[in-house]
């Protein structure tokens, strides 16, 4: 297995966008070669990373995800070579199909055809930043575009992927895959249902942490995501597929009669210690370390505020270097039974 690669998702706990920037410079020094964003009701998913790489070039900067939906084509292709050529390092564009409360709700587009969006996204982007002089009436667009600039590192186009459909588009025809809110015994099913890749493909797995030992503070936070997030669409479907739609039945019953706050209330505390890592720095670690399937290419931790971090927020950069499993350490060795992890016995 290759070194995996570390990031975080910006913003982290507690810091405006205007006050990265020294946290930013340090992530090299403490093992952090990658910046992600998201993109949904907050922060848009490119600002943040624009400025990172203004400060520390050289940082690998991803999107996970961008809505296919939301912005044209040629603006994506753009604003990624620009990234690339201001970082002078890889950039990771991540495009998905998200969930209609980000592409219609917020942005009044349609979220129809998802699937089809980010095919002919994923096809145009490739092509662009190629070098082509790409003309096309694809299914849900048609362009006519090239890039004006020489890009010094060709960006990747990874899709955001949960389930067999995606995960096949993802890494037969693009540069690979990022997938979220999913067990650590669960990677080894991900990974299969992508199926052969070659060298250089990504398989990218987001992380929510809430590194504190209040676990009644960490399972709120977590509750109040995931109450939201399992119960669209997409992730409905993903988690009926992993099997989980039984113990999530009550969720979705509260949803579905429009309560959302029962929604979150009714996920069972075993859900949610599976889904969303928590504990203090050193059992977070050791529960990130079981996501390191031999597939996998890079893990991005998405940090929750904590009542320590609000306490002594100067601690951060200490918090991040210990979530940070070391490359020294073996990955997880898999028994085969439901790809359950047995963990190494140091974690350093």
């Amino acid at each position: 297995m290759s070194e995996v690669r570390w990031g975080v998702t910006l913003p982290l706990p507690g810091l405006g966008l205007h006050q990265h920037r020294e946290i930013v410079e340090a992530l090299p020094s403490l093992g952090y070669g990658d910046v992600w964003t998201g993109e949904g009701g907050g922060y848009d998913g490119l600002t943040a990373l624009t400025a990172a790489l203004a400060w520390s070039p050289g940082l690998r900067a991803g999107t996970g995800v961008l809505p296919a939906q939301t912005r044209g084509p040629g603006v994506l292709a753009q604003t990624a070579a620009s990234m690339a050529e201001l970082g002078q390092a890889e950039v990771l564009l991540g495009i998905g199909s998200s969930v209609p409360a980000h592409v219609t709700a917020l942005n009044g587009r349609p979220h129809g055809r998802p699937y089809a969006h980010v095919r002919d996204l994923l096809r145009f982007l490739r092509r662009a930043f190629d070098g082509e002089h790409v003309i096309e009436a694809y299914e849900t667009f048609s362009i006519d575009f090239k890039l004006r600039q020489r890009l010094p590192v060709r960006p990747k186009v990874i899709v955001g992927a949960l389930r067999p459909g995606m995960l096949k588009l993802a890494f037969t025809e693009g540069d690979g895959a990022i997938t979220n809110v999913l067990a650590a015994h669960e990677v080894p099913r991900i990974v299969e249902a992508a199926g052969p890749r070659t060298g250089g493909q990504e398989l990218v797995v987001k992380i929510f942490v809430t590194p504190t030992e209040d676990a009644g503070h960490a399972r709120a936070a977590g509750r109040a995501f995931l109450g939201w997030i399992l119960n669209q669409p997409p992730y409905r479907a993903f988690h009926d597929w992993l099997g989980r739609g039984e113990a999530l039945a009550a969720s979705r019953a509260a949803w579905d009669a429009g309560d959302q706050r029962g929604a979150a209330e009714a996920l069972p505390d075993s859900v949610v210690d599976e889904l969303w890592v928590h504990g203090s720095p050193a059992e977070c670690r050791a529960h990130i370390a079981r996501y390191l399937h031999s597939g996998v290419t890079a893990v991005e931790l998405h940090l929750t505020q904590t009542p320590e971090l609000r306490a002594a927020p100067d601690t951060l950069p200490d918090v991040l270097s210990a979530l940070r499993v070391p490359a020294l350490v073996p990955p997880p060795t898999w028994n085969g039974r439901a790809g359950r992890a047995e963990l190494p016995t140091e974690q350093g």
